[in-house]
């Protein structure tokens, strides 16, 4: 599950610690509603994911852990701007990052084969220790890219290209490898499917 909007809006937040807006508060508890499929909670340490987490796995007594591999990309300079101060600057650099996300990054910027790797390995960890358990995973959208390009095999080049809805819901189940094999079950869902 991606976070709920953050205090400031949409921005190149990255791995800038802003807590949750009343509206995204509101985004993640109506997406979760009563449902309670999962059988444990994994975190991102970040305060727009921690905070619901915590509160969910209260409200549904479900352990809870945070895992720092699930932070979302550091984005360098970019981290706290908007499309609109980065177009204000450089009119051309959001569509050459997005045309080029593995060599165009911001300065200062995670390299993305870093990030996959980190999350990559947070996935694999994961996936050792709660074999055959459903877990909820509260992160960034930018880490569920990674997981799909990790699960499905999808090029870097290309993870830009999915969109990830604030308090939006993505599913993948793994059957036991190797070799590890994924499959997405849905995918922007913002509330949790039957």
């Amino acid at each position: 599950m991606r976070h709920g909007e953050p205090v400031g809006g949409r921005k190149y937040r990255g791995q800038v610690d802003d807590p949750l807006s009343e509206k995204g508060w509101a985004q993640m508890r109506a997406a979760v509603g009563e449902h309670r499929p999962w059988t444990r909670i994994v975190s991102s340490p970040l305060l727009r994911c921690r905070v619901f987490a915590e509160e969910l796995a209260g409200h549904q007594h479900l352990p809870l852990s945070f895992d720092d591999r699930l932070k979302e990309v550091g984005f360098g300079v970019w981290e706290g701007m908007s499309a609109a101060q980065l177009n204000e600057e450089d009119p051309q650099q959001l569509q050459r990052f997005k045309a080029d996300p593995v060599n165009v990054r911001p300065a200062g910027a995670e390299p993305l084969e870093a990030f996959f790797n980190r999350v990559a390995a947070g996935v694999e960890s994961l996936l050792q220790s709660s074999a055959e358990e459903h877990v909820l995973v509260i992160c960034h959208a930018g880490v569920i890219r990674m997981v799909m390009a990790h699960g499905l095999h999808i090029p870097l080049a290309n993870a830009y290209r999915i969109e990830v809805p604030t308090a939006g819901f993505t599913r993948i189940s793994y059957e036991p490898g190797p070799p590890l094999r994924a499959t997405l079950r849905f995918h922007g869902s913002v509330a949790v499917p039957a």
